[in-house]
């Protein structure tokens, strides 16, 4: 990304020095080398983040990421009775088979549900006293429609016979999404004040909830879920429903 103009950067530096400092022969060529040496192991260190990156977070590395990030953005230290409730359990076991991107989120999704995965996640009729309308077995939140949208594309592929719920405000409005939600949703995807609302007028359900993908990608502006202060303060209230139903 970019290389030309580092390339030129680099290159008015090195005739800076030629002219200040009169360097040989010799020493132009250990200056060089130098940069060289430089430029390999920052290949390697951006290979090595671009390996750790597409590996997935294991269960314990996901609660000690979402504990220090809740901790941070909160300026708190949570409590021992606090972290008690906070537990390793909560947190899927990702595929090590799968990338961390985005497009690899269905293939979570069908190894973290199972041999049952195209019943949860693919058929669309209801089941009377089983499956209630506008209750998903998964709910992902981020922090902007586009975001949304984006996060959506890694389940495509499950969501062609029952359609996925967007639960923002952006071009949609709370009446579409509540005549949306009297059907079948196994997949929603929104930001927390809309689905805040949605919960609080009683349009989506959470008996059926079994899974809550929180989405920790920062913005262009570097805020995420958890350092928007009104986001953050819904999403917590999502989270205590979820766990007190």
């Amino acid at each position: 990304m970019g290389s030309g103009k580092p390339e030129r950067h680099s290159k008015t530096k090195e005739k800076k020095g030629l002219s200040l400092r009169n360097p040989s022969k010799k020493i132009n060529f250990k200056k060089k080398t130098g940069i060289n040496k430089k430029t390999d192991q920052s290949k390697n260190e951006e290979n090595q983040n671009k390996s750790e990156a597409s590996t997935p977070a294991s269960a314990s590395q996901q609660l000690g990421f979402f504990i220090n990030e809740f901790q941070s953005a909160n300026g708190v230290q949570l409590s021992s009775i606090e972290l008690e409730s906070i537990k390793e359990t909560c947190f899927v076991e990702l595929s090590q088979e799968s990338g961390q991107d985005v497009m690899a989120l269905g293939s979570h999704m069908k190894a973290a549900f199972g041999p049952s995965w195209k019943q949860v996640l693919c058929e669309g009729k209801l089941v009377e006293g089983i499956i209630d309308p506008g209750s998903p077995a998964v709910l992902i939140i981020s922090t902007s429609a586009l975001r949304s949208l984006e996060l959506l594309r890694g389940v495509r592929s499950l969501t062609k016979e029952c359609h996925a719920a967007k639960l923002f405000s952006k071009h949609m409005k709370v009446e579409e999404q509540v005549a949306m939600l009297k059907n079948r949703v196994n997949f929603a995807s929104g930001t927390p004040s809309r689905v805040k609302k949605l919960i609080d007028i009683e349009a989506l359900g959470l008996s059926r909830l079994t899974m809550i993908v929180l989405d920790m990608h920062a913005d262009v502006k570097g805020y995420s879920l958890f350092t928007l202060p009104q986001v953050r303060y819904n999403l917590v209230l999502i989270l205590s429903l979820y766990c007190l139903r």
